[in-house]
């Protein structure tokens, strides 16, 4: 087969895994740098240019877009899916998850576990947002926050008003959720490939640092999780509609809550703390689903 990765870094440990995972099993492997793709959209002839060259049509695309990047690399990604290019990932599924408000929409119609949840545009009901939070404590997120980033824990009522008040005046959008008090400082990943969960690991914030971010300095062992929290990581990734993400919830005492679902988890953390070869996973997954045209959504999404 022929897999062409999209991904700005090709040095990053993740991408180098699934590089080397595939041409193990004799596969030809492409990493692209998203952002130097331009496309031709013709009428009945989608193609992609990379390097002043047209690329040739490849069996399946890994997705590996950034954050930063989302718009574009999706615009990227749906010219594969009309090439008839097979998505580990589709660029709707992506766009869902990447979009926190519209995921955590998604999950509570699913009715799947979620901290509490408020969204409000107007500052002047602040004192009202929090309150339906379950009030301080209360972590204040951004929508368009990763890796920990933009994410702030108000411990009092002031501090809430205050941090609030400071996103919405600086206009960026922000969710307020309840803080999961008994999960301390820590998280479980849940690697789900092809709606199994094949690894899963529990992450603890540094010391004195309530973010349990590998990022953010914080450390991971493997974990064996319940069955509960494993059929909850296996529908956020049914709900978001991707085939490989990492979903992360805490432990709260009526259940699991799902804080997250990451369409481009890394593989190291995971890999290292539980040994289990994710990579290979992922490209068994591509030889047995990669069928040309094979999306939901056929590009129209």
């Amino acid at each position: 087969m022929k897999i062409a990765m999209l991904a700005q870094n090709a040095s990053l440990y993740s991408h180098q895994r699934m590089k080397e995972a595939a041409e193990a099993r004799g596969h030809e492997f492409d990493i692209i740098k998203t952002l130097r793709c331009y496309m031709n959209i013709a009428s009945r002839r989608p193609e992609v240019y990379y390097n002043g060259e047209k690329l040739p049509l490849y069996d399946a695309v890994i997705p590996r877009i950034g954050a930063s990047v989302t718009f574009y690399g999706l615009a990227v990604l749906r010219q594969f899916e009309m090439m008839g290019v097979y998505p580990l990932n589709e660029s709707v599924a992506i766009g869902r998850s990447r979009d926190k408000l519209r995921s955590m929409q998604l999950m509570a119609r699913d009715g799947i576990g979620l901290p509490v949840t408020t969204f409000a545009h107007d500052p002047k009901i602040t004192d009202e947002v929090i309150k339906l939070a379950g009030g301080a404590p209360v972590v204040v997120k951004l929508l368009e926050g990763t890796q920990g980033i933009g994410v702030v824990l108000a411990d009092t009522e002031r501090s809430a008003k205050s941090v609030v008040e400071a996103f919405r005046g600086a206009d960026v959008n922000i969710m307020v959720q309840e803080f999961i008090k008994e999960a301390g400082s820590s998280d479980i990943r849940a690697f789900v490939v092809g709606g199994k969960v094949v690894a899963a690991m529990e992450r603890k914030g540094a010391e004195g640092e309530f973010r349990s971010n590998l990022h953010r300095g914080g450390s991971a062992q493997s974990i064996k999780i319940s069955p509960e929290e494993r059929a909850t990581a296996i529908r956020a990734a049914k709900c978001m509609g991707l085939n490989v993400c990492g979903v992360d919830m805490l432990r709260a005492n009526h259940g699991p809550v799902v804080m997250e679902v990451n369409s481009s988890p890394g593989l190291e953390g995971v890999e290292n703390a539980t040994g289990v070869d994710i990579a290979t996973k992922i490209i068994e997954f591509i030889e047995k689903n990669a069928v040309a045209g094979k999306t939901r959504t056929k590009g129209k999404g």
